[in-house]
């Protein structure tokens, strides 16, 4: 018989098995513990941080701890919940994880947390040192800009013969993952999607593929050209024949909106119902 254990979350008591992984039996509970680097199977390494909880008032990263008896674990605390969004904002500074530009937008983890904490711009200057985009493998690009070493691809994604296809280099600060290009095109095209579907950021992309989903429900992700969009507060709508004619030139991979950290300003899409754009006779 399983080793039953009362610990409690964030004021509420709960009983579990002794053992098991907080982020796991807090989910089977209801609440919710954010995870980068975690994988169900996985040994957790606790790289990523934003797991961060308190247990018995101490910090630490909560896909790492084991429940025990008499555990008081706290998980939504404002300083917790503010101590989370610093940490995605670093991750950004230091990578090159602009959102707009990556093929993983969509579906994406860490933009999904970035979304979910409010995040649209950091306050912390990009530092990042600029690494290898390596296009050599016959079906992946390695962006390790963007890598965050979460260990997902290096555990999960083996050949059929059971040889890994990426693995650690170097050491300190400037390890890297390195993909095996010999052994990388034993893969299947299912399999090298499932090592850029393992990638929480969007490090790992096979060569062609792309996310057309954008993460979340926003205005114009699912309208096709028939559907209208449904009217919200005082928004005004025009028949086409009405709308404002608007000459509209491109400067070098400016196309006249702002596009935030995430992706691109939405609510600028308003405009979108009064205006139509037509390329200037100018340009």
């Amino acid at each position: 018989m399983n080793n039953m254990v009362t610990i409690s979350i964030d004021g509420k008591s709960i009983q579990t098995e002794s053992g098991k992984n907080l982020v796991t039996v807090a989910k089977e509970h209801g609440v919710y513990i954010p995870t980068l680097c975690y994988f169900r199977n996985i040994d957790p390494l606790g790289t990523c941080r934003i797991c961060t909880v308190k247990v018995n008032g101490r910090d630490t990263t909560g896909c790492t701890i084991k429940v025990a008896d008499g555990m008081d674990i706290e998980v939504n605390t404002p300083e917790l919940l503010e101590n989370r969004k610093a940490i995605i904002e670093m991750l950004y500074a230091e990578g090159n994880h602009f959102c707009p530009t990556c093929e993983k937008s969509g579906n994406c983890d860490m933009q999904n947390h970035a979304y979910d904490m409010g995040l649209t711009v950091t306050r912390y200057p990009h530092v990042f040192s600029e690494k290898k985009v390596d296009f050599t493998p016959k079906r992946m690009i390695m962006e390790s800009n963007r890598c965050i070493l979460c260990k997902r691809c290096v555990e999960e994604v083996k050949t059929p013969d059971g040889k890994d296809v990426f693995s650690f280099v170097k050491r300190g600060v400037n390890t890297r993952v390195q993909i095996d290009y010999e052994q990388e095109q034993k893969l299947s095209e299912s399999e090298a999607l499932r090592a850029m579907n393992l990638c929480p950021v969007g490090a790992i992309l096979v060569k062609g593929m792309i996310h057309e989903q954008p993460f979340g429900e926003r205005k114009y992700d699912l309208l096709g050209k028939d559907v209208k969009p449904e009217v919200k507060g005082n928004t005004i709508h025009k028949a086409d024949d009405e709308k404002f004619i608007v000459a509209t030139t491109s400067l070098a991979g400016c196309f006249g909106c702002h596009m935030s950290l995430l992706d691109i300003d939405t609510e600028l899409l308003d405009i979108i119902e009064i205006a139509e754009f037509n390329k200037s006779p100018l340009t």
